[in-house]
């Protein structure tokens, strides 16, 4: 009998998730904000091929893909004295508004025509300054209103809504882009940022989380993982492997509009291909919680870096977004165990920090592999680039699990 409640959340553990009362007024905020990044994934790069000379647009295309997210890395070290004491829904409304603003000046400075390259990168890295603290508030939140057993299915089910967004946002992107140009489709993404803010400012009505000890520094995050051995190995994987992954976001484009000749609709179907693997990888993930996470992480790893390989030996169309959407279905498992890992294994009060320290050096890691993508498009071309790319990540799987199978073969 005391087995019978327990039931239905072995066969659908996102039941709690869904049902719980405050979630359930957070996630169509969060949901509308994702919808917004997945056009814009399509939309920056795509107004820097705009508005940059034909000559240099690798280079700006990169800039412009690096300048989104960079910042933020910059934003989790040296903000947090000030970050540390604000509560995990305010820190996701302070980074929306700032996005909101930054983002919504880019079509604003077009409309008027001073919107220069150079301006365009500037704002962009503005407006990513606080996304690491928006996404350790995010993550957070879910830790303190799920109790530990549904970490791992929270985490998915955040995943699964950024993972909709990849599928509907970039066909989304490209229509608006033929209607109206990619400025407009950056004008949505700040406004669904301005719905994400209110949903958090006044979603959450008793979020009063103590804040950590006077002493903490801005760098307890990082002084945190670096005394857990548990945390060290997984960010380590992490970074190479989103490091590995970021020529992707300046190769891919350029293959599409100057290797295959396509319009922006080709580019879409990649992303969006690589979102609907991602829907049905979140699916999946909230059943996964028994699997040995190195034994998960490194094999996804390896799998990931094979199915990109496709595009990088020019496969045909179709062939090459199938293997976007394998990879895409590895995705969600891998960010979301990661993750739970760090909600349960850093200490409560010093959770932010954590998550803001592995946001920081995860979010770092895509725009540096970002910014190599430019001189290695320029030196290589963009489909060898591409092909680098997935070779690098299946080495650095079968690497990363050889490294694990030493270590416990020295430990026993």
């Amino acid at each position: 009998m005391p087995l019978k409640p327990d039931r239905p959340l072995r066969t659908s553990p996102y039941r709690p998730v869904l049902t719980h009362s405050t979630l359930r007024r957070l996630l169509p905020g969060f949901t509308v904000s994702s919808l917004g990044d997945g056009m814009a994934v399509v939309a920056v790069s795509w107004l820097a091929i705009e508005i940059a000379p034909a000559a240099e647009r690798g280079i700006w295309v990169a800039l412009a893909a690096a300048a989104y997210t960079l910042s933020g890395a910059a934003g989790a070290v040296l903000l947090g004295r000030f970050l540390r004491h604000c509560s995990p829904a305010r820190l996701v409304a302070c980074d929306a508004l700032l996005r909101a603003t930054a983002l919504g000046a880019i079509p604003v400075c077009h409309a008027l025509g001073t919107l220069s390259t150079a301006l365009y990168v500037v704002l962009l890295a503005a407006s990513s300054v606080l996304h690491s603290w928006g996404q350790a508030g995010v993550y957070t939140l879910l830790a303190r209103l799920l109790p530990e057993r549904d970490h791992l299915a929270g985490n998915a089910v955040l995943s699964g809504i950024g993972a909709l967004s990849t599928v509907f946002g970039p066909p989304l992107a490209g229509a608006l882009i033929l209607w109206g140009g990619a400025a407009t489709v950056i004008a949505f993404d700040a406004a669904t940022f301005l719905v994400l803010a209110a949903t958090f400012r006044f979603g959450v009505p008793h979020d009063d989380a103590p804040a950590p000890e006077e002493g903490a520094s801005r760098t307890a995050g990082f002084a945190v993982i670096r005394r857990t051995p548990a945390l060290l190995g997984p960010l380590a994987l992490s970074f190479a492997f989103f490091c590995s992954f970021g020529p992707v976001y300046v190769a891919l484009p350029l293959y599409v509009s100057d290797g295959l000749g396509a319009p922006a609709g080709l580019l879409a179907a990649f992303y969006s291909a690589f979102g609907v693997g991602s829907v049905l990888g979140s699916v999946l993930t909230g059943y996964l919680g028994r699997l040995p996470m190195w034994a998960a992480t490194t094999g996804i790893v390896v799998a990931f870096g094979v199915f990109m390989l496709p595009t990088g030996l020019g496969a045909p169309t179709a062939v090459a977004v199938a293997g976007f959407a394998a990879a895409g279905l590895l995705w969600p498992p891998y960010a979301s165990l990661s993750t739970t890992l760090f909600q349960r294994s850093a200490p409560r009060d010093l959770l932010p920090q954590a998550l803001a320290a592995s946001s920081a050096v995860r979010v770092l890691a895509v725009p540096l592999g970002t910014a190599l993508g430019g001189p290695l498009v320029a030196g290589l071309g963009a489909r060898e680039t591409l092909l680098v790319s997935a070779a690098s990540i299946a080495v650095l799987g079968l690497a990363a699990a050889g490294a694990v199978r030493a270590v416990r073969k020295r430990g026993t």
